[in-house]
């Protein structure tokens, strides 16, 4: 199938995106960067034109909750979308891999499960400070990009459906 004739300027779709229901499953730990997230990709979701009552948020313990919390979303609440918002930062154990290896492999799970987006926007760093540069820093704001990604796949996806 070719896409022609779609184009990534969000701002075209207005009239699409206002229909769509989008459930954010946030983690509340390393809670005063993932609240930076969920606000970053709340306020992309409303300015692209999703409206508030649209927007469904969900809060779990953390990271490996993600994917369960996410299908809830899906089967409760019939979103189109999900988006999945958490930060692990390694510390002195191999529990960093395993959570996130966890995390990512059920969020992965749930998209295919439903065929929809389910879109990972957990972060895994090494450091704190890693994780403030994509909050607002030099490598962009995560929880935005996340809630563009959602959009773009579900117009898309809409585009292949027509």
């Amino acid at each position: 199938m070719s896409l022609s004739g779609f184009s990534v300027n969000l701002s075209n779709y207005q009239n699409e995106i206002s229909r769509f229901k989008i459930g954010i499953a946030y983690t509340l730990w390393n809670d005063q960067i993932v609240n930076v997230l969920k606000n970053g990709a709340v306020k992309s979701l409303l300015k692209l034109g999703v409206p508030k009552s649209h927007i469904i948020e969900y809060p779990t313990p953390g990271a490996v909750e993600l994917p369960l919390t996410s299908q809830k979303l899906f089967e409760s609440e019939n979103v189109d979308a999900v988006i999945c918002l958490g930060c692990v930062i390694k510390g002195d154990t191999p529990h960093f891999e395993y959570v996130c290896q966890v995390a990512t492999q059920g969020i992965l799970n749930v998209s295919l499960k439903f065929s929809k987006p389910n879109i990972m926007g957990v972060l895994t760093v090494l450091t704190e400070d890693q994780a403030h540069e994509r909050i607002g820093g030099s490598h962009g704001h995560k929880g935005e990009e996340a809630a563009t990604t959602a959009l773009y796949q579900l117009l898309q996806y809409n585009h292949f459906n027509q």
